[in-house]
Formats: structure tokens, C-alpha cells, sequence
């Protein structure tokens, strides 16, 4: 039986990112590395994801739909996250290379982060307004980890540009169901996030990019 959480959330409407001809896609895989997937701060919940985010990167590949990959890559002077969660994802190491399962090709980009959100002190915001020939990106698709951190974090900065935001809900992970659930309700009562299945995000795509 659905939570009342769980029925707030699958009850999210949709259409109002999937207006024809208007709206320009982009989708954010957040943080998929292997120190976050399967090394020091692994989280075992994740490994279900990943072949829902392939499925949705294949689907974006084939559609044009851009693609931005945005990864930790820490250095030791970031103290205020190493202090608090350990050294993780540092630059130059196998733990911070994305996961092999869902290894950036050719036309992807990677953005690399050294906070939370994907905009902080990034390139991300100008690769989202250069795109679609200068028309700019105005929907973003978040998949990754962790819902109540970097997704909470990037959505923010999304909202306040004016982004409509997109969640895949079997696209995303947190360390606990609990983490996840009330991450996904933040996200959606404080950003106005859709919150959606990627089979139904991809219906929606396919009608919305022929």
C-alpha cells in the first residue's frame, strides 16, 4: 500500500513541461561515480537505478536530447566537504570516474562540481543556454544521486533561473527510502518539480520531439 507521501508524489502532474514545440530538454546525470556506487561512500541503493538512467540516456542519444553528466571532482582544500563526509570523488582518482555502466560517449559533457549543486562555480549554466543553437535548454531531467543532497541542491539553482524541473523518479537514489521519499516531496512542493517515472518521461519525450 502507497504512503500518503508516496500518493502526494506519483500523483505529480506533468503536462505542464511537456508543451509541445516549446519546451528544450536537457538531462543531468548527477554523481553516478564509483566512489558514490561502489567505493567509500557507496550507497547500495543506487545500483537499481542505473539501468532505468541508461535506458533514458539511450532514449536522449537517439533523440538529441543534450546530455550533462555532473560529477564531484574534489581537491584537498575542500574542506567543508571532506571535514564532514570524508575524502571522496578526489581528482585524479578511479573514485572519481563515472561508473562503467554509464561511461559518457562522444557528444555528452561532463561538468565537474566541487559542492552540492551542478551550478555552483560551474560551466553548466552557460552549456544550457548555448544549447539548441543559443535557444537555450528550459526543462532540465535529473537523474543520480542523492536525492535530499545534490538534487535538492542543483534544483534550487534550477528553480531560480527559471528551469522547469524534472525528476526521474526511478532515476535517483538517496542512502535510505526515507532520504529519498521526503527529498522527492521537497523538491516537488518547494521547486515545483515533476516527479515521474522514466517510462513515462519517455513517453511524454516521444511525443514532445518527433
Amino acid at each position: 500500500m502507497l504512503s500518503v507521501l508516496e500518493r502526494k508524489i506519483s500523483s505529480t502532474k506533468v503536462l505542464s513541461w511537456c508543451e509541445k514545440n516549446l519546451a528544450r530538454y536537457a538531462i543531468l546525470v548527477l554523481d553516478m561515480l564509483n566512489d558514490f556506487i561502489k567505493c567509500s561512500l557507496k550507497c547500495e541503493r543506487a545500483l537499481e537505478i542505473i539501468p532505468n538512467i541508461s535506458t533514458l540516456l539511450d532514449f536522449a542519444r537517439n533523440a538529441q536530447i543534450p546530455i550533462f553528466y555532473c560529477v564531484d571532482e574534489h581537491l584537498p582544500t575542500d574542506r567543508y566537504e571532506l571535514d564532514l563526509w570524508g575524502p571522496h570523488a578526489m581528482k585524479g582518482t578511479v573514485g572519481q570516474q563515472i561508473i562503467e555502466e554509464l561511461k559518457p560517449l562522444k557528444n555528452d559533457s561532463v561538468i565537474t562540481k566541487r559542492t552540492y549543486s551542478a551550478f555552483d562555480r560551474t560551466n553548466l549554466d552557460r552549456a544550457l543556454t548555448s544549447a539548441y543553437d543559443g535557444k537555450g535548454v528550459n526543462t532540465i531531467i535529473i537523474t543520480g544521486i542523492h536525492t535530499h543532497i545534490c538534487a535538492k541542491h542543483t534544483s534550487y539553482d534550477a528553480f531560480t533561473r527559471g528551469l522547469k524541473i524534472v525528476i526521474a523518479e526511478d532515476g535517483m537514489q538517496a542512502f535510505s527510502e526515507e532520504e529519498h521519499l521526503s527529498g522527492l516531496e521537497y523538491l516537488r512542493k518547494i521547486y515545483g518539480a515533476d516527479i515521474q517515472k522514466i517510462d513515462k518521461i519517455i513517453d511524454f519525450l516521444l511525443v514532445n520531439t518527433q
